[in-house]
């Protein structure tokens, strides 16, 4: 079986200012992201999801990993051929608040409202063609969604440009292709 990936990216950029040089920090939102899937997993009848520390560390390796080797590109750690657990995973990029003198810092994005980003994507998921609807993603949905998926564990780490990356790993991982997520 084939596993496929999808990436979202959301950006927004508003006048404000900037912290200088690279930072890391460690994901302080758990509450919230795991909420966030269980709502989601709930309205299908789902079992809800448990958090999973391992998973979380996983998650933060890769996301310091981007934005410090890999000049916060968004990439899957499979893509990479760097997915030794082979866990799911669901990437997020935020771009950095910018002020018109150059100063940038990172916009206010929880861990909530990164989920809720993904979960949006059902409106372009069709399960009776178990596809999405052409030219949309819909993976982040379908991996959140994946009946079989028992944990998760997210991170998000601050790029040196002010910028956010989140990662959010599953065990164990859906999207399988041919595969129905529910």
């Amino acid at each position: 079986m084939r596993h496929f990936l999808s990436l979202v990216v959301a950006v927004s950029v508003t006048a404000c200012a900037t912290v200088s040089g690279p930072v890391t920090s460690a994901f302080t939102g758990q509450q919230g992201m795991l909420q966030a899937h269980n709502q989601v997993r709930a309205r299908l009848k789902l079992p809800a999801l448990t958090w999973s520390a391992e998973l979380a560390r996983y998650s933060q390796d890769w996301a310091n990993h981007l934005a410090s080797n890999n000049r916060c590109r968004m990439q899957h750690r499979s893509e990479a051929g760097r997915n030794p657990g082979q866990y799911g995973e669901n990437l997020f990029w935020g771009s950095p608040v910018m002020w018109s003198d150059g100063w940038r810092e990172p916009q206010k994005i929880t861990a909530r409202e990164v989920a809720e980003d993904w979960a949006t994507e059902a409106q372009h998921y069709n399960y009776s063609r178990n596809s999405c609807r052409t030219g949309e993603q819909c993976g982040h949905y379908t991996q959140m969604v994946w009946r079989d998926t028992q944990q998760v564990g997210c991170a998000m780490t601050l790029c040196p440009d002010q910028g956010q990356i989140w990662v959010c790993s599953y065990n164990p991982a859906g999207n399988w292709v041919g595969q129905r997520p529910y």
